[in-house]
């Protein structure tokens, strides 16, 4: 990989969210002056699946059941092949989009060099879905534009400052080319939740005084990691478990709360300017991840109010999977047991009271993960300005405030984390599979673990 970042720059949060100004325009330039990016010489759009687990294979599930126009996945790439077999063979069985699956053996792509081969493999115009994991989306994105392509990537897109700045530049730089870029975070594409921050903005529920978030659940995904095996290097161990290391994916801090702190922040109309948090590990056994099993971390907006995001990963505790607004007219629900179906609805008190319920969305609700492909298939087909970098970057400082609160101990604020100078894996545009890996165990086999008020200028 020989892919150079973009220029870094040192940015205010005033001076960060105040570009969206010239995000703006960019589009708005890129819709009017610039020629339509999708190959003119035929409807059809051909998609690359670069990271091929769960979430990719689900998000190439819904980009083939988009119904603007014919659209095929071609190509896809990952570092391990039985992921890739796994993907694909549940792709070409699905009884609804299974026929529009089509990738020979020659454009099955695999190591950490893939996602050239596979973006090669498509034209300009057509769709490169990003779901490796986050610490290799702004070398993949990198790639994605200079071939022009249009792109999906996941969330969070960045997990530290530097790779924030990047990822900016380049939303900046896609937006320039005329590329549509969405990012999966999924809820604000809810039409229950847009409905009530429709309803949020016009007064119904007063103003907001305190928000509550909470994502507790037992450990998931790779949340914990036993000990390494023989036979797999430390690098790729890591990118098999991101959700276990910091450098990676940022945690599942960033990788779990993400959705919660985005959809509250969208309610307020603003992101939160501070953080501070606690956490700790407490039921370990014998994993060697980074994580702690609980976090609860104070978000402060600029005008005082607060954010409470709770989060916990322990089996056999009360779980909670919700998001809600209180402000001086009531209550409102912006989630409730789990992203979907949102069950968005306003009281007129501060308790579940059914007798109180002055507006509730009908049920039943559109699935969000299908209406965020419908959108950007259908930004592309009509060539209409659509990128949702910069919300994404913001999203994922946001939640990442939190996370560096918790594992250093200190209060963090919106221009810290923008401006922070630690990379957790820099050089990554250079990595092969027999470069060392970014994060080193000790020689009891165990990883550094966060160390708050010892460990201050940096997270593990």
């Amino acid at each position: 990989m020989n892919l150079k970042p973009s220029p870094s720059v040192d940015l205010s949060r005033r001076d960060f969210i105040g570009r969206s100004g010239r995000y703006a325009a960019a589009s708005a330039l890129a819709g009017v002056a610039l020629p339509h990016v999708h190959a003119a010489h035929s409807d059809e759009i051909r998609v690359a699946l670069i990271g091929c687990g769960g979430r990719g294979t689900g998000a190439a599930t819904q980009a083939l059941s988009t119904t603007s126009g014919p659209i095929r996945l071609t190509v896809m790439a990952d570092v391990f092949a039985p992921r890739l077999a796994t993907s694909l063979d549940r792709l070409s069985k699905h009884q609804q989009v299974g026929k529009q699956v089509d990738v020979p053996e020659e454009r099955r792509f695999l190591g950490l060099d893939a996602y050239k081969a596979a973006m090669d493999a498509l034209r300009p115009g057509d769709i490169v879905i990003l779901a490796t994991p986050p610490a290799f989306r702004w070398v993949h994105f990198s790639y994605a534009i200079a071939k022009r392509l249009n792109v999906f990537m996941e969330k969070p897109v960045t997990a530290d400052g530097p790779t924030s700045k990047r990822m900016l530049a380049l939303g900046e730089e896609a937006a320039a080319k005329n590329l549509k870029v969405g990012v999966g975070l999924m809820c604000r594409h809810c039409e229950g939740r847009g409905e009530l921050a429709k309803r949020i903005q016009d007064g119904q529920l007063g103003e907001i005084l305190l928000m509550r978030a909470y994502r507790m659940h037992g450990p998931i995904g790779f949340f914990q990691s036993p000990p390494k095996p023989e036979g797999i290097s430390d690098l790729m161990y890591q990118v098999q478990r991101f959700h276990s290391f910091m450098w990676s994916g940022g945690g599942c801090y960033s990788d779990f709360y993400i959705h919660n702190i985005d959809e509250c922040s969208w309610m307020k109309g603003a992101w939160p300017v501070k953080a501070q948090s606690v956490g700790g590990r407490h039921y370990r056994g014998d994993s060697v991840d980074q994580n702690f099993d609980s976090y609860s971390t104070e978000y402060t907006f600029a005008d005082g109010t607060k954010l409470y995001m709770e989060g916990r990963c322990i089996t056999g505790c009360v779980n909670d999977h919700s998001s809600t607004a209180h402000g001086t007219k009531g209550m409102a629900i912006i989630s409730e047991k789990g992203h979907i179906p949102s069950k968005a609805r306003i009281y007129r008190g501060h308790t579940l009271n059914p007798a109180d319920v002055a507006w509730a969305f009908p049920q039943p609700e559109k699935n969000p993960y299908q209406l965020e492909w419908d959108h950007l298939v259908g930004a592309i087909r009509a060539d209409r300005p659509y990128n949702e970098v910069k919300r994404g970057v913001e999203a994922s400082l946001v939640t990442s405030m939190g996370r560096m609160s918790a594992h250093t101990g200190q209060v963090i604020t919106f221009d810290q984390m923008l401006n922070c100078e630690h990379e957790f894996a820099p050089g990554l545009d250079t990595l092969t599979a027999d470069s060392p890996a970014p994060l080193q165990p000790g020689p009891d086999g165990k990883y550094p673990v966060p160390r708050p008020g010892i460990e201050t200028k940096r997270e593990y």
